[in-house]
């Protein structure tokens, strides 16, 4: 089995590339949708988020009011800090339990938005990075997520400067051209992973 990690900043196309490699075989561990889950309805997850930040970051019908507590922690770091606290344990424990499950010879691939922002490069044999310059990340946020430029840059700054994430790449995947491009590196860099899966 090939631990892979891949990262890349909000509007890099990350997701994108995730799904290109799910398509292609690997077995994606994707820490947002983890994330979604354990904070779903029911889950201790959700309990302790609601114990931190309140009853008024659930939406009427119980579950979490992302929008709501996307304003409160966006803005400040150490509420920042507190909900990560809560939900990155939860995310390692189930991500964990998926890539115990992989076989040899599988890519497994972690999709980790804030890969680099919480440490976890050295957990991986590889990490990739998705990169695209910042003016183009702020217009596809304001095409595909109708972000407002203030929006969207407050967004980025939360996150980890293109420069910390290339630092921990061994791989970079340039997403500042066409579809078709980022496809044909996403062909490349599949063939090096299943190579060194069958490796190991």
């Amino acid at each position: 089995m090939l631990n892979v990690g891949l990262t890349g900043g909000i509007g890099s196309g990350k997701s994108t590339v995730s799904q290109a490699l799910a398509a292609r075989g690997a077995i994606l561990i994707d820490s947002d949708v983890l994330a979604r889950e354990v904070v779903a309805p029911g889950t201790d997850g959700l309990a302790a988020v609601v114990a931190e930040f309140g009853a008024a970051v659930l939406a009427p019908d119980g579950s979490l009011d992302r929008p709501a507590l996307g304003a409160v922690v966006f803005a400040d770091e150490t509420r920042r800090a507190a909900l990560n606290a809560i939900v990155h344990p939860r995310v390692r424990a189930r991500s964990a339990e998926i890539a115990a499950a992989a076989g040899p010879g599988d890519v497994v691939v972690n999709d980790i938005p804030l890969l680099v922002e919480t440490g976890l490069a050295d957990r991986f044999e590889v990490v990739v990075v998705v990169d695209a310059a910042d003016e183009v990340r702020l217009r596809r946020l304001a095409e595909s997520r109708g972000m407002s430029a203030e929006e969207a840059r407050a967004r980025m700054s939360a996150q980890a400067t293109r420069e910390e994430r290339l630092a921990a790449a061994d791989v970079v995947l340039d997403n500042n051209g066409t579809p078709e491009e980022l496809e044909a590196q996403v062909d490349r860099l599949w063939k090096q992973l299943r190579e060194r899966a069958a490796a190991a």
